[in-house]
């Protein structure tokens, strides 16, 4: 087999970043969600563009999950980037997440996911996309995380790995 040139990996995890980018951007122009949807949106505190306030890094030293539901305020969303105002303990913050920095998106009225390995600042990996079969079967497999899940959250589906599909270097 011949070497991936064109590198289809780094195209369908911008593709796949571009469904968050998407979404996120009618909630903005709206100023709500439809429906029933909400988001749980996974993402490394140590990415560069992440600005959080020294609190939450402090508490969340790797990774964090926001909950895009009923309270949020100013979101903003570019090409590279999403801003957004949330409250944690009734202390209003304003986050700054850049796409790269996200590891799970998660719309749990849908059951829809969308997994990224990114690596942490130590790790070498090469980024990898994963998603979500959909609709989920209710047996699915839950993947591992340093958050607690909601039950909600565990019924999320099976996730398919791009990496079958990538060639061996």
């Amino acid at each position: 087999m011949g070497q991936d040139h064109i590198r289809y990996d780094i195209l369908a995890q911008d593709a796949l970043r571009g469904v968050i980018r998407k979404v996120l951007s009618e909630v903005a122009a709206t100023g709500r969600l439809p429906g029933d949807h909400h988001f749980f949106i996974t993402f490394l505190t140590g990415a560069p563009g992440v600005r959080i306030s020294q609190h939450l890094k402090a508490k969340y030293a790797e990774q964090m999950t926001i909950v895009i539901q009923h309270q949020f305020w100013d979101l903003k969303v570019t090409e590279t980037l999403f801003e957004i105002g949330l409250s944690f303990s009734d202390t209003p913050e304003k986050l700054v997440i850049p796409f790269n920095a996200i590891r799970g998106f998660y719309d749990p009225s849908v059951n829809f996911e969308l997994e990224f390995d990114v690596p942490l600042a130590e790790e070498e990996e090469v980024q990898e996309a994963e998603i979500t079969a959909y609709p989920a079967p209710a047996e699915a497999k839950v993947q591992p995380s340093e958050e607690k899940k909601t039950d909600e959250e565990k019924k999320a589906g099976s996730v398919v790995s791009l990496d079958a599909f990538r060639k061996n270097k």
